[in-house]
């Protein structure tokens, strides 16, 4: 998985996912985007989205058809300390 935040994450504590699809989409305004991933040291996390129907930056008052988005978002909490419980 590539995308905003990609980090290398060889088990996932978090995993959440989300699908959308719509017949047709139209913004008014250009929209403002941004994503951040905000948290403590030690925490890995990535993200990653999979746009059908939609170019990298959509265009206000343009009507896209057809689009599916899948989004995944992962995140590996710190590793424990040696002797630690939980």
């Amino acid at each position: 998985m590539t995308g905003a935040g990609a980090t290398d994450i060889s088990s996932t504590d978090i995993s959440f996912t989300a699908h959308v699809a719509g017949k047709t989409l139209r913004w008014h305004e250009d929209p403002e985007t941004e994503v951040s991933f905000h948290g403590s040291d030690g925490f890995r996390s990535r993200s990653s989205s999979e746009r059908v129907g939609l170019p990298d930056r959509v265009q206000s008052r343009h009507t896209y058809r057809d689009i599916t988005v899948d989004y995944w978002l992962d995140c590996a909490l710190p590793d424990q300390e040696a002797g630690q419980t939980q």
